[in-house]
C-alpha cells in the first residue's frame, strides 16, 4: 500500500484511479463522446493547416489524451492539436521537408519529440516559472500575429485552391493573385463560408451544440448529395487502424534545423497550458504544480511524436467542452481517445469524404477565437509604452515570420522587464498629518519633510542598469533641495537585490556625500540584501548606525542627532488615531 501511495504521488493517473467514484463513469463517458465530436474535425483541420495529412491530427489527439490522463495533474484539462501551434509547426517543418509528404510527417513527429524533451528537461530543472517570462502585452501581440498568420494561410484552402508562398506577406499576395486569376471554386467558398458562419453562430447562440461537428458533417453531406467530390478537394483515403509507435527516421542535421522551433513550441505550449491549468485549478479549488504540468505536457508531446503525430498543447476551446459536459476526471479524455481510435479502426471511410474547405473553416473559426482585441484596446487607453511593445510583437510575427517573431517577442518581454527596472518609480517621502507612515510628496503636497533630511524610496532592485540613475537622482535631489541636506535615508524595503555594480555605486555615493558632510543610511533593508552589502564590505565603511529598522526610527535618530526643530503630529496632544 505504501508503494502504491508513493506511485500515486508521482503519477496523478494512479491517484485518480484510487479516488475514482463509480457515480462519475456516466458523466465522464458522455463528456468523452462530446469531446470526440469536437476533436475529430479540429485535429484534422489543424493537421491540414500545418501542411500534414489530416489523419496525423487524430494520431496526435489520441496520444496526447492518453499521456496526459496518466501524468497530467489537472483533472479537467484537455490536450491535443491546437491552433496556436499550427503556424509554428508549418514554419518549422515545411521549409525543411522539401515537398515530400513522408518527410513532412517524420519531421513533424520529430518536432513533437524535441518539444517534449525540452518540456521534460525543463520540468527536471524545475523551470516551470519560465512560462511567466512572456508578459501579457507581449503575449497579446504574438498571439494576434499567430492568429493573422493562421487565417491568411487558410484563405486559399477556403476558396478551393492553394498557393506556394509561406509567410503572411507571400500568402496574401498569392491569395490575391489566385482570386484575381479566377482560381476560386464557388462551391468551395460557399461551403467554407457557410461552415464558418454556422460555427460562429452556434458558438455564440448555442454553445452546447457541437457546431464544429455539425458544420463538417453538413459539408460532407452536401458534397455527397450534390456530387461535388470531383469538384472539391476532400481529405481522401485514410489508412485504417492505429499506427505502431516508432522513432521518427530523420538525420542529426534535421534535428539541428528543428531545435529552434521545438524550443519556441515548448515555451508557447507551456505558457498556454500553465495559464489554462491555473484557471481551472482556481475553479476547482486545487493546486497545480507548474513543473508537473510541464512534465505532463512533455510526455504528451513525446507520445504524439512517437505515434506519427505533431506537437500538441492545451485547448482553451475543448477543455470547456469537457467541463460543460460534466467531466469529473481524465477518464473523459481516455474515452475520447478510445472513440477516435474506434473511428479510425472501424469506419475510416467516413473521414475521407470531408471537404478540405470545411476543415479550413474549422481552423479559421478557431483562429478567430485567438484574437485578443479588448486587451490591446485597454493597453492603448492605460499604458501606451506596453501597447507599443505589443504592436511590435505583433508586427514581428506577421512581417518576419512566426519563429523569428516568437524570438523577438521573448526578447521584447525581457527588455520590458529591464525597462521597468531600469527607470523605476521613486519618491521623496514626507509626513502627512493624520496618516500613518511616510508618503510620496509628489502625490501628497501637504506632506511635511523633516528639515535637512531627505527620505528617498527606490521601487526596484539596484543593479547595473539603474545604478547610475539612482546616484543621479539622489545627487539632483540634494542639489535642488530648498534647505541644505544633512542626511539621506533610503527607504529600502522595495529594494530586493543589490549587485556588485550597484554596490560599487553606493560606495562612491557614500564617499561623495560624506565629503559634503552628508550621511547616507538605509531603513527597512531586507535581511538578504543586508547580507550582500555586508559581503561587499559596504556596511563596515558606512558604520553600524547607517541602518535603521524603520523609517520612524531613522527620523527619530536624525532629529536627536541634529537637534532640528521637528514635531511629529503623533507626538502632539490629542493626536491619537480613532
Amino acid at each position: 500500500m505504501r508503494r502504491v501511495g508513493r506511485l500515486a504521488n508521482l503519477i496523478p493517473g494512479v491517484q485518480t484511479m484510487r479516488t475514482y467514484r463509480a457515480s462519475w463513469i456516466r458523466d465522464d463517458l458522455g463528456a468523452g463522446l462530446a469531446l470526440t465530436a469536437v476533436m475529430v474535425p479540429a485535429g484534422m483541420g489543424y493537421a491540414q493547416a500545418a501542411g500534414l495529412p489530416a489523419v496525423t491530427g487524430l494520431y496526435a489527439t489520441i496520444a496526447a489524451l492518453v499521456a496526459y490522463a496518466v501524468l497530467g495533474p489537472s483533472r479537467i484539462l484537455v490536450l491535443g492539436p491546437d491552433s496556436a501551434l499550427v503556424a509554428l509547426i508549418a514554419s518549422t517543418v515545411l521549409p525543411v521537408a522539401g515537398g515530400s509528404q513522408a518527410r513532412t510527417i517524420a519531421l513533424a513527429s520529430t518536432l513533437a519529440v524535441l518539444a517534449g524533451a525540452v518540456c521534460v528537461a525543463g520540468a527536471a530543472a524545475r523551470a516551470g516559472i519560465a512560462a511567466r517570462l512572456i508578459s501579457k502585452p507581449i503575449r497579446f501581440g504574438y498571439v494576434n500575429g499567430i492568429a493573422v498568420t493562421v487565417v491568411v494561410g487558410q484563405l486559399p484552402a477556403l476558396c478551393g485552391f492553394s498557393t506556394p508562398g509561406r509567410g503572411v506577406v507571400a500568402e496574401l499576395a498569392g491569395f490575391a493573385q489566385g482570386v484575381a486569376s479566377g482560381k476560386t471554386v464557388p462551391a468551395a467558398l460557399a461551403i467554407g463560408a457557410a461552415s464558418i458562419a454556422l460555427i460562429l453562430a452556434l458558438r455564440r447562440l448555442a454553445p452546447r451544440v457541437p457546431g464544429v461537428l455539425l458544420a463538417v458533417v453538413l459539408a460532407a453531406a452536401l458534397v455527397a448529395v450534390l456530387g461535388l467530390s470531383t469538384t472539391l478537394a476532400v481529405v481522401g483515403r485514410v489508412p485504417a487502424g492505429l499506427p505502431a509507435p516508432a522513432v521518427p527516421a530523420v538525420g542529426l542535421a534535421d534535428v539541428g534545423q528543428l531545435a529552434g522551433g521545438a524550443l519556441a513550441i515548448a515555451l508557447v505550449a507551456f505558457a498556454d497550458t500553465s495559464a489554462l491549468s491555473r484557471t481551472y485549478a482556481v475553479r476547482g479549488r486545487a493546486d497545480v504544480d507548474p513543473n508537473r504540468e510541464l512534465l505532463a505536457l512533455g510526455a504528451a508531446n513525446l507520445a504524439a511524436g512517437l505515434f506519427h503525430g505533431f506537437p500538441v498543447s492545451s485547448s482553451a476551446s475543448r477543455t470547456p467542452v469537457a467541463e460543460s459536459s460534466g467531466a469529473h476526471s481524465q477518464l473523459a479524455g481516455v474515452a475520447a481517445a478510445a472513440a477516435v481510435g474506434l473511428l479510425l479502426t472501424v469506419a475510416p471511410g467516413l473521414i475521407g469524404t470531408l471537404p478540405t474547405t470545411a476543415l479550413a473553416a474549422v481552423v479559421i473559426s478557431a483562429a478567430l477565437g485567438l484574437f485578443e482585441i479588448a486587451g490591446v484596446r485597454r493597453l492603448w487607453r492605460l499604458d501606451r509604452p506596453e501597447f507599443v511593445l505589443s504592436a511590435a510583437s505583433f508586427a514581428s510575427v506577421v512581417v518576419l515570420g512566426v519563429l523569428p517573431g516568437i524570438a523577438i517577442a521573448i526578447g521584447l518581454s525581457l527588455l520590458d522587464f529591464v525597462r521597468h527596472a531600469w527607470r523605476p518609480h521613486d519618491a521623496v517621502l514626507g509626513r502627512l498629518t493624520g496618516t500613518k507612515g511616510y508618503h510620496d510628496v509628489a502625490r501628497h503636497p501637504d506632506a511635511r519633510q523633516v528639515p535637512g533630511l531627505l527620505l528617498f524610496r527606490w521601487d526596484a532592485p539596484l543593479f547595473f542598469a539603474n545604478a547610475d540613475l539612482f546616484r543621479e537622482r539622489i545627487a539632483g535631489l540634494v542639489r535642488d533641495a530648498p534647505l541644505p541636506v544633512r542626511s539621506v535615508v533610503v527607504a529600502a524595503e522595495p529594494i530586493t537585490d543589490v549587485d556588485s555594480t550597484a554596490a560599487e555605486m553606493l560606495e562612491g555615493l557614500h564617499a561623495d556625500l560624506a565629503a559634503s558632510g552628508i550621511r547616507l543610511g538605509f531603513a527597512e533593508l531586507k535581511g538578504p540584501v543586508k547580507d550582500r552589502l555586508r559581503g561587499y564590505g559596504l556596511l563596515s565603511k558606512m558604520g553600524a548606525d547607517a541602518l535603521s529598522p524603520t523609517l520612524g526610527t531613522a527620523v527619530k535618530r536624525y532629529v536627536a542627532d541634529s537637534a532640528v526643530e521637528w514635531t511629529d503630529w503623533e507626538d502632539e496632544p490629542g493626536s491619537e488615531m480613532p
